[in-house]
Parts: C-alpha cells; sequence; structure tokens
C-alpha cells in the first residue's frame, strides 16, 4: 500500500470537505507495478496557507481553485513552479478561461477539474494523476538506475583495458630505449607479447559490440530456418587450428541436420562462444565434444570439455558481465568476460536457457535450449541440403 497526500485549496468549505469525503477510503489499483494507491487529504482555505503547507510537508496531488482570497491560484502556480515539487496540480475552477488555461499549463499545471464537478469526475481526475506519479517515478529510477549501470560498467572496461595497454607500453618503451639490445630471441617473445594482449583487446571490442547490437534491439535481424548442425560444423572448423596446436580433438555429434527458425549470425555468435571457451580452458591433448539436436519444440547445444572445470560458486557468477574465473590455472588465459553474458542475453531472446554443469580438474559442460524465434513456421520443417 501507498499513500498519497492530497492538498485541496479552495476558499469554499463545502468543497474542501466534499473532497475530503470522496477520496476518504478512495483506492487506485495499478496493477502494472503492483500499486495499491490511497490517499490523506489536507485542506487550505487560501494560497498563502498552501505554500506554508507544502514547504512544511510535501505533497503529491494539488487540487487549487484560481479564485481565491488574496494570492491567486494562478500566483501559487507561479511561486510552486519554481520549487521544483515531485507533485501534479489539478487547477479547479469555474472561470477557467482560454487565457487563464494557456498560462496554468505553461506554469506545469497536469489538469482542470471544472466545477461543478461529481464524485466520479473527481475520482477519475485523481486517478489519471496518481498513476502518472507512478510511472513517472518508476521512469525516474529506471534512469538512475541505467546512469548507475552505464557508470560501473565503463568503469570495468577501463579496468579492463587499462592492464594490457600498460603491459604493451612497457614492451614498447624497453625496446624503443635499446636497454635489451636487438636480440631476436629477446625482441620476439616481446612483440609477442604485444600481440597477444592486442589480439584480447581487438576481442573485447568485438564482444562489446555484439552486446551492444543485442541489447539495442537496433539490428535487424534476418530469421530464417537454419542448420544447427551446419553451424557447429563451420564453429569447429574456425578454431579447428587453435585446438590442433594443443592437440584437442574436436567432436561434433548430429544425427543429420537440426532445424531451427533463428538468425544464423546469432547461432554464430552461441556456437564460437562456446567452442571457443571449450578449447581454452581444456588442458592439452585433451577433448571437445558438441551435441547438437532437436527435441520437439526445442534445439539443444550441448558442449563438453576434459578442460580444467570450475566450482559451483564458480558456476554461479559465470554470466554476468566482465566476468572471468581468476585462479592459479586461468591467470594466463585472456579473454573479454562478455562471451558467456552475450549468450544468456540471446538465449533469453529465444525464450531458451542455458545450464552448467562443472567439476574441478574434470571438465565442464554447457547446454543451451533454445526456441524457434519465428513460432508462425513449422519448428518441424526439415532443412533442405545438398
Amino acid at each position: 500500500m501507498e499513500l498519497m497526500k492530497v492538498l485541496v485549496v479552495d476558499d469554499e468549505l463545502g468543497i474542501r470537505t466534499g473532497v475530503a469525503r470522496v477520496l476518504r477510503g478512495f483506492i487506485v489499483q495499478v496493477p502494472n507495478f503492483d500499486k495499491e494507491i490511497h490517499f490523506e487529504t489536507t485542506e487550505a482555505e487560501s494560497a498563502e496557507q498552501a505554500l506554508e503547507i507544502i514547504r512544511e510537508t510535501p505533497q503529491h496531488i494539488l487540487l487549487l481553485d484560481n479564485k481565491l482570497p488574496g494570492m491567486s491560484g494562478i500566483e501559487a502556480l507561479d511561486i510552486i513552479s519554481e520549487m521544483n515539487l515531485d507533485m501534479l496540480t489539478i487547477m479547479i475552477t469555474a472561470y477557467a478561461s482560454i487565457e487563464t488555461a494557456v498560462r496554468a499549463t505553461k506554469q506545469g499545471a497536469y489538469d482542470f477539474l471544472p466545477k461543478p464537478f461529481t464524485p466520479a469526475d473527481l475520482k477519475n481526475t485523481v486517478r489519471k494523476a496518481a498513476e502518472h506519479l507512478v510511472v513517472a517515478r518508476h521512469a525516474r529510477e529506471l534512469a538512475a538506475e541505467k546512469r548507475k549501470v552505464r557508470f560501473q560498467f565503463i568503469s570495468v572496461l577501463a579496468h579492463e583495458l587499462k592492464a594490457p595497454l600498460n603491459a604493451i607500453e612497457g614492451y614498447l618503451q624497453v625496446l624503443k630505449d635499446g636497454s635489451v639490445g636487438y636480440d631476436p630471441k629477446v625482441v620476439i617473445p616481446m612483440v609477442d607479447r604485444c600481440l597477444t594482449r592486442t589480439e584480447y583487446m581487438r576481442k573485447m571490442i568485438a564482444d562489446l559490440l555484439d552486446l551492444t547490437r543485442i541489447e539495442s534491439g537496433e539490428r535487424k535481424r534476418e530469421i530464417a530456418n537454419l542448420d544447427l548442425a551446419e553451424v557447429a560444423r563451420h564453429a569447429l572448423d574456425t578454431f579447428a587450428p587453435e585446438a590442433n596446436a594443443r592437440n584437442i580433438t574436436l567432436q561434433l555429434h548430429a544425427d543429420g541436420p537440426v532445424p531451427l527458425w533463428g538468425d544464423r549470425s546469432e547461432m554464430d555468435i552461441v556456437l564460437n562462444n562456446l567452442v571457443s571457451n571449450a578449447i581454452k580452458y581444456n588442458r592439452d591433448n585433451g577433448r571437445v565434444d558438441v551435441t547438437v539436436e532437436r527435441r520437439d519444440a526445442t534445439a539443444v547445444i550441448r558442449v563438453a570439455d576434459t578442460g580444467i572445470g570450475m566450482s559451483k560458486a564458480d558456476c554461479a557468477k559465470l554470466f554476468q558481465e566482465f566476468v572471468r574465473i581468476k585462479n592459479a590455472r586461468t591467470k594466463d588465459i585472456l579473454g573479454s568476460g562478455l562471451g558467456l553474458s552475450i549468450l544468456k542475453k540471446l538465449t533469453v531472446m529465444y525464450n531458451g536457457d542455458i545450464q552448467v554443469e562443472s567439476e574441478p580438474d574434470k571438465g565442464t559442460t554447457f547446454t543451451v535450449i533454445l526456441r524457434d524465434a519465428v513460432q508462425e513456421h513449422s519448428p518441424a520443417e526439415t532443412v533442405k541440403t545438398d
């Protein structure tokens, strides 16, 4: 339950007491925000008295008559507009001219309630104002949270880029001052380290672009009937040189085509992330098994490796942005910490889910469950292959 304060400003006692009586026990339900609004009414017979009350106790809704003894309602509104209050003003008057209405609106009046008004008119106007306040407050909270997240994101990004840039700068400075000479056995490893860190930053930039495209919703998705087995095969071919260099066996398990209505580039991101991680966090002479299959209304991708594995606590935080598992075994493995966060967002877009099972020293298995992006097409439709 939320209580909103309503200040009624009118020199007619009957109007003030009538409004208080109508709003007593009046409840506004705002289901989209799970809110139940109740109202507490305060009365003032002049603009001067109203301003005193507002300064002492902030109000949510102001019902303000224009024709008042002393200062008019419009004059009071001029003062109130400069106070930057989280309050909506509803003008209640029997003498509202076009000029008065325009001026009041410019000074921030939310609505008009012409006299004489019925209890139903009053309730409807107050209901609209209360709902507007709830929505506006929610919008401000979202904006504040967005600013906070943006600040945190930029802070983490700056931190993640600072280390490789410092390393590259350090190596280049050593090469420039000639303190290590020009022996290829010394120089080439330094250059290789610079290139490794450059590749890390390039991967981070690519992941950031993917993340931005997904979250913005501005990228046009090209939904088509895909064969996930073919997408998985392409991912394995892409990372085969990296696997071969460490004698890691890659194996695809698929009983023919595996259809899914989806965007090819999004599926490339999913499979590339899973396969890349399975190789990166594997041990030499290890194995990666990729299984894709159709289960009624869903397509399932399972990627299992024989790598270093991780604890349950590490698994629980995997899908947060910029999270990388840091320990003695992973300290030399570079990554942006964004890949699995992107993967999680994509599974949500497909009304799916992602699960991880892992055990230290025994390996990790990721299972991604996806549903067709375009439900009007038959999910069982067979993908044509040559």
